[in-house]
């Protein structure tokens, strides 16, 4: 952002979501666009800015989080701006084409920009008098690198938004080569078709030069290329737009996560709830409590504990130490997308649990060079492929059997009872998410814990051709 304009552009990224906030500051004053909803770190950016948010500004309804607006609103008092084409159920201000916002000495323009969604906008922003914009907030329409997804409404509004994509696209690549590119999806989201390499922001120019998607000159062809094999995207998201339409509650903070004795643990799971193990995949499967489910508490936990379980499941947690830091982590993670029904986390972990006498579950560790000696020996181990179904077509080891790990609940007969599963993805880690799943359900299971398919099929050619199958 230009010197003379004083402004100041915090970029905040929420690794875990792979999405990005701002905080654009102008004169003291300060609006914050697309928060996620543990909001207070926003306000705490903006008072170590010396700032005050006076408007909390939205490019879309969200749906790969709750949106943090309201939190902010309450508490600072700042005004929310949110498409006018949105359906927000609570008080706002509504952005159509052609609206201006002002902060500072800088002025937002709202440029309707359909096609991740219908009601995506844009924000142009101008410094005083200046005619060439310095900046844009893009949020899911053009991202560095690539574009946001216009599949998440479903298969019969994917066309048409596609089509309003491509123009949304060839409409802000006509903005001058060095205005801003702030998205607010990038590497790591589901929302995104494709990645710049982890950079967050970038230029117009440098997309010209750079983006994909602004190389397809041809409308077929955008829409045939951008819509071809994508990656599923998390369950939860079908419940994040109606929650941050309606105005999802405000708490003010994290809701604590308090530590649960053996005894407690043993009644919530009687009463319904389900253990959520985000321990490392070695010591999980080591010694774990019975029909508990490992999710790594790292990038992707929520992204797979939302896939596995709905926002209304209560969970019980059990974390690596330090327990307390890990608990605060892992339920902050699922109270960005909505799981608010945490119950606490087993104090002592695995180890009190067993000290006490109760029962602990295991399964072996399978290393590539252990299964390849046993397909090479002639022992047809039953090997099972957990990536997503696009990877599967892209190229599976002859003779597994593929199912895409949060389908493995529904398809249960697909594995069978008199046989032990060897369990592969790409690095272990749907893999391991797998395994505990198939474990919790009486399934003999072997994890393949390090390296995955790509790394089987270079190290261990197959014999010959083989049978395979994909669900």
């Amino acid at each position: 952002m230009r010197r003379e304009a004083q402004t100041e552009l915090d970029v905040i990224v929420t690794v875990e979501l792979g999405d990005t906030s701002y905080l654009l500051v102008s004169e003291g004053e300060a609006v914050l666009v697309d928060p996620q909803r543990d909001a207070w770190r926003f306000a705490a950016a903006a008072a170590a800015r010396r700032a005050t948010i006076r408007h909390i500004l939205e490019t879309h309804v969200h749906n790969d989080y709750v949106s943090g607006a309201l939190e902010i609103r309450a508490a600072t008092g700042a005004e929310v701006a949110a498409p006018a084409k949105g359906g927000y159920a609570f008080p706002h201000r509504p952005m159509a084409e052609g609206d201006d916002l002002a902060v500072g000495a800088l002025t937002l323009t709202a440029w309707h920009t359909p096609g991740h969604t219908p009601e995506h906008t844009a924000y142009v922003v101008r410094a005083g008098g200046d005619d060439d914009p310095v900046a844009v907030f893009t949020g899911g329409s053009l991202i560095v690198g690539a574009a946001g997804r216009t599949d998440l409404l479903g298969p019969d509004r994917t066309d048409e938004l596609t089509r309003a994509q491509f123009r949304s696209l060839a409409r802000l690549a006509g903005l001058p080569d060095t205005a801003r590119v702030l998205p607010t999806h990038g590497a790591g989201s589901f929302c995104s078709t494709g990645s710049g390499g982890g950079a967050r922001t970038s230029t117009i120019g440098a997309e010209h030069l750079g983006n994909q998607a602004l190389g397809i000159p041809d409308e077929e062809d955008f829409v045939r290329l951008r819509t071809h094999e994508l990656p599923r995207y998390p369950s939860y998201y079908r419940f994040m737009a109606p929650i941050n339409r309606g105005g999802p509650a405000v708490v003010g903070h994290l809701p604590p996560v308090p530590s649960l004795g053996s005894r407690e643990v043993e009644r919530l799971v009687a009463s319904g709830a389900r253990i959520v193990d985000g321990r490392r995949r070695e010591e999980f499967a080591e010694a774990h409590l019975p029909g508990s489910v490992n999710v790594e508490l790292g990038g992707s936990f929520s992204a797979y504990v939302g896939w596995l379980f709905g926002p209304d499941q209560p969970l019980i947690l059990v974390v690596p130490d330090p327990a307390d830091a890990s608990a605060e982590r892992a339920a902050t993670q699922l109270f960005r997308i909505g799981f608010d029904r945490v119950r606490g986390y087993l104090e002592g972990g695995v180890d009190a649990w067993r000290s006490e006498g109760r029962p602990v579950s295991s399964y072996p560790l399978g290393t590539l060079e252990e299964l390849c000696a046993s397909v090479q020996g002639g022992e047809r181990p039953f090997i099972l492929d957990v990536r997503q179904p696009m990877e599967h077509r892209e190229g599976m080891y002859p003779g597994t059997h593929g199912v895409f790990v949060a389908d493995l609940p529904g398809q249960l007969a697909e594995v069978p009872v008199d046989r032990e599963t060897w369990v592969i993805c790409a690095s272990g880690l749907r893999a391991s998410v797998a395994a505990s799943l198939l474990d919790g359900m009486g399934r003999r299971v072997r994890l393949v814990a390090e390296r995955g398919v790509t790394d089987l099929l270079a190290d261990c050619p197959p014999a010959g051709p083989q049978r395979q199958s994909v669900r």
